[in-house]
């Protein structure tokens, strides 16, 4: 059987890993690479969520690739829009031809005697080999299957249609019916308002209250910016400002809490007016920051509860029925949908499973360096954004620390990278410091983090720039090898550059 090689293989073709193959291209262009997608198509999750509405809740001046500025005038942009740009920037880099679709990757050996990952895949139901030196996971953090369902008494019960935003039917339809949205995260954010445009009522039934905040979905300052500079020079200065802007109220939520809790509630209550219940229905019991917070368009769901076309309700489910949904309370809900945006199931590294010379990879035993890469596990890193700000910030900084880790094994003649943990490196917390329901149900598979760099995340924009784009890569963690060549496999059939 012959097994193509290259030097890098990245694993998942969404916005993560195009961007990952340009900045490979960019700044280690003598590197060759695939992109293994398990899909048939680019875009990950912006190809994936096909829901009504389906948006960015960051602004794409900092949830956009670096290399590459927004131009369009929404910075608050649809699911199609980012889907489009995730395109043009894999057609305008000359990355599309690498990507490989309906490959799966199932499983990684890495060997130590050459220094060379075998990747198992699964293309058409058919097994499918490839090596590389350098394995780069831009998978995701969740599965792609199905989001999580939790059980609801009598659901079977009902008469009309359960639908779960990761599998939207497109035949769907829920002009003038009415629809019962179950959550209160981002997803169920940006339903409401935007069924409510065409079902006679919406109602979104959480269980608990989450922090809403309002914003423009244009950016006046870029847009003139755009009038007067070069794109990217706009570009540049809008993203500046926005993560500055975005990491002072991060910073501002964990030093003054219970004031900016104050004043996110009050901004809710002068869009509502006073007479609206938002003690009840968007004050959460959590400190800002604990969990995302959610961000709604120009006020688009406001508008909508105001307008009467949808409602919130704070309550517990008791079950289903046949016409709709009772609540722990004893006021039913009358529907003839119901939506369960009730979160996604996290999983490690796309689902795929790993072993290092024979021995199997847990990597909730492992401890996570610079959020990237993983203690023992030689030659590999994933792409995981920031729960605090836009996913990409963190994504171009973990390629521009691959592409320079990569250079520095050229530049040194080593062929290996593997952090090893020091004698007093313990794990201290998990990885992700969320509250969030989504979070808590798979945050023992993740892997575990440390009080001390480079163990330690950060979740700063500002502290990773220096460490990843300035910070020594031979920093007395990573160590850095040469396989033995008189235990080298025999080389496989090479893909060119």
């Amino acid at each position: 059987m012959s097994v193509s090689h290259v030097d890098v293989i990245i694993v998942g073709a969404g916005l993560s890993g195009i961007g990952a193959g340009v900045h490979l291209r960019q700044k280690s262009p003598d590197r060759s690479f695939l992109i293994l997608e398990g899909r048939s198509s680019i875009g990950g999750t912006w190809d994936l969520f096909r829901y009504p509405g389906i948006r960015s809740d960051s602004d794409m001046y900092t949830l956009g690739y670096d290399f590459k500025p927004w131009k369009q005038a929404k910075a608050i942009a649809d699911g199609p829009s980012i889907l489009s740009y995730v395109k043009e920037a894999a057609a305008e880099y000359g990355i599309t031809d690498k990507i490989r679709f309906n490959h799966m990757v199932k499983h990684a050996s890495w060997n130590s005697a050459n220094s060379t990952w075998t990747v198992q895949a699964e293309h058409d139901g058919q097994p499918v080999t490839f090596t590389c030196n350098f394995l780069f996971m831009c998978s995701g953090y969740y599965s792609y299957k199905s989001g999580y369902k939790p059980h609801f008494e009598g659901a079977d019960s009902f008469k009309g249609a359960i639908v779960h935003p990761q599998q939207w039917p497109e035949s769907l339809d829920y002009s003038g019916k009415r629809v019962v949205v179950i959550g209160s995260g981002a997803t169920a954010m940006t339903l409401v308002p935007e069924m409510s445009k065409k079902a006679s009522h919406v109602t979104m039934l959480q269980r608990s209250p989450t922090y809403v905040v309002s914003r423009p979905a244009e950016d006046a300052m870029a847009n003139r910016l755009r009038r007067w500079l070069p794109s990217k020079m706009a570009y540049g200065i809008t993203r500046w400002k926005n993560v500055t802007l975005g990491s002072f109220f991060f910073n501002m939520a964990r030093k003054k809490p219970a004031k900016v809790k104050e004043r996110l509630v009050g901004m809710v209550r002068e869009a509502l007016g006073p007479d609206y219940d938002v003690a009840k229905h968007f004050t959460p019991t959590y400190n800002p920051w604990d969990q995302r917070l959610c961000l709604v368009p120009d006020a688009d769901l406001f508008t909508a509860i105001k307008s009467g076309k949808a409602s919130v309700e704070t309550d517990h489910i008791e079950r289903f029925d046949e016409t709709g949904i009772v609540l722990k309370s004893g006021k039913h809900l009358d529907a003839d949908i119901i939506v369960t945006a009730t979160g996604l199931n996290l999983e490690v590294l796309g689902g795929a499973t790993f072993d290092v010379d024979g021995r199997a990879v847990n990597f909730a035993d492992t401890l996570a360096y610079k959020g990237m890469m993983y203690s023992d596990v030689p030659n590999l890193a994933s792409s995981f954004g920031y729960t605090n700000a836009s996913w990409t910030l963190k994504a171009d900084l973990t390629c521009l620390y691959v592409t320079r880790l990569l250079n520095h094994m050229k530049a040194t003649g080593t062929t290996q990278c593997t952090p090893r943990r020091r004698p007093g490196d313990k794990p201290s917390d998990n990885w992700l410091d969320f509250s969030s329901g989504y979070v808590q149900r798979s945050v023992h598979l993740f892997p575990k983090q440390s009080d001390q760099d480079p163990w330690k995340q950060h979740q700063n924009y500002k502290k990773d720039l220096k460490a990843l784009r300035h910070g020594a890569v031979d920093d007395g963690v990573m160590q850095f090898t040469r396989a033995a060549p008189a235990n080298a496999a025999a080389p496989a059939d090479r893909i060119a550059a």
